[in-house]
């Protein structure tokens, strides 16, 4: 019982110059993969992110929801095709898009993150035309390329008290609605932001050096050392536009960004807060 008392109070004092550190200061998740969709992982997510707004840190939720969208179809029978890793996104399908992401999973959000204590106000990309997009290519149809964001909207929720949860859409100048890739909005708000950190929740425990050996973890990339992994094969298939994201974000100006292991409980806390990071940190 000592013993455990004692291992407690270690992880206080270990985590109290990471609360300091990040008091008052913009923290960015990039939120999907299995902690989205696994309910036990879901609920210790929002846990984190509310322990740490309640220490003073100014939370900023951006979510995708690719698994939902993908049954909002099925029962509607409008077929799935991806081009390149992308959805192919006609105007039926970004109706259904705009109906899941800003409707039934940003508004389940919010409500778990008040059932955890917390005050959280939904958004989307297309309230205060806070992403202007035009389309990635004429095959993919309304995906949408960032070509404008205005934070606005979102430091208006940080300066009422609550966390920002957005959704993953966007809109044009004509109103046309955009399907974007989340990685791509984290990335594109924490640099408007100018974030202290990023993180960015996915189903591997962050840039592994021998992809089929979890323990060959590469804990801390350069920015500059980026394009000679990728180079290597290290960084490979779909990692490689997240890394791009994460590099975007830093040369926009975000002090770091994590890549880390979303399958974990409580990985946001011990990403953030303990000496032991557990994923990949770029800066």
């Amino acid at each position: 019982m000592e013993a455990d008392v004692k291992q407690k109070a270690e992880i206080l004092v270990q985590a109290l110059p990471y609360i300091h550190q990040y008091n008052g200061k913009i923290l960015v998740i990039k939120y999907g993969g299995n902690a989205m969709i696994n309910e036990t992982l879901k609920k210790a997510v929002m846990s984190d992110l509310v322990l740490l707004y309640k220490t003073g840190v100014k939370i900023v939720l951006v979510h995708g929801g690719g698994p939902e969208i993908n049954e909002a179809l099925k029962k509607m029978g409008i077929e799935t095709k991806f081009v390149g890793g992308l959805r192919q996104t006609d105007r039926a399908t970004v109706e259904v898009v705009q109906m899941v992401l800003a409707g039934k999973v940003n508004k389940d959000l919010v409500n778990l993150i008040e059932n955890e204590g917390g005050k959280a106000m939904g958004l989307s990309g297309i309230d205060g035309h806070m992403l202007e997009c035009r389309p990635v290519s004429a095959e993919l149809g309304y995906v949408g390329a960032i070509e404008r964001v205005d934070v606005e909207p979102v430091l208006s929720v940080l300066e009422a008290g609550y966390i920002p949860v957005i959704s993953t859409v966007g809109c044009d100048k004509e109103g046309n609605v955009y399907n974007i890739n989340a990685d791509t909005v984290a990335a594109a708000i924490a640099g408007s932001l100018k974030a202290e950190a990023l993180i960015s929740m996915t189903d591997i425990r962050g840039i592994l050096r021998d992809k089929n050996d979890e323990n060959s973890l590469i804990p801390v990339v350069q920015v500059s050392e980026a394009p000679q992994l990728i180079r290597e094969g290290i960084i490979s298939g779909g990692m490689i536009p997240k890394i791009e994201c994460s590099v975007e974000a830093i040369r926009r100006g975000v002090s770091k960004v994590f890549i880390i292991d979303g399958r974990m409980p409580h990985a946001i806390l011990i990403e953030i807060l303990s000496d032991q990071g557990i994923g990949t940190m770029f800066c």
